[in-house]
């Protein structure tokens, strides 16, 4: 049986370049021992070693990918308080707007009520009443209670009431 009828063959030592440098330093670690007995025997004492380099190997690739994973890890933590952290100053700046917005509409309201009151005086009880504690209420605290409506518009009906009761007249 040839080489050409079976497929299963090694290659022949000067058919491929590797094969035959590895079996050139195969004879010549045999010759330099004393003969393949020994060569056996080196090969033998000198697998426990590979073993524990190869252990060592994998486990340094372990702490290597342990390492990356804490790392990336660590980023995803900074992304996510930089993202809490914007949210947070947007948030701020949306509380301090309503505050200065709620504060200048309190105070719009107030000096409007005042100035109301020399001519009508419903109006400024409209104005200076629950209306002015509600929107307050509504802007600096962002609450908004049923029982505030309630009032406002308890007031608002009273004084339309009382105003239209006040009103003299008309002179014909």
């Amino acid at each position: 049986m040839t080489t050409e009828e079976n497929s299963s063959a090694l290659p022949l030592p000067h058919d491929d370049p590797v094969v035959s440098a590895g079996l050139d330093i195969a004879m010549k670690w045999g010759a330099a021992l004393g003969g393949p007995e020994k060569l056996k025997i080196a090969f033998e004492a000198l697998e426990p070693q590979l073993k524990r380099e190869h252990q060592i190997r994998l486990r340094q690739l372990d702490m290597q990918r342990e390492a990356t994973a804490r790392a990336e890890e660590n980023a995803r933590a900074a992304a996510d308080r930089m993202v809490r952290l914007e949210r947070e100053k947007r948030q701020h700046a949306l509380w301090m707007t309503g505050l200065y917005l709620g504060s200048v509409i309190s105070v719009a309201m107030l000096v409007a009520g005042i100035y109301a009151a020399r001519d009508s005086w419903w109006l400024s009880l409209v104005l200076c009443g629950p209306s002015l504690v509600a929107m307050g209420k509504l802007y600096v605290l962002r609450r908004n209670d049923p029982d505030d409506m309630r009032a406002v518009s308890t007031a608002a009906r009273s004084a339309t009431n009382a105003a239209q009761q006040a009103q003299p007249p008309p002179v014909p």
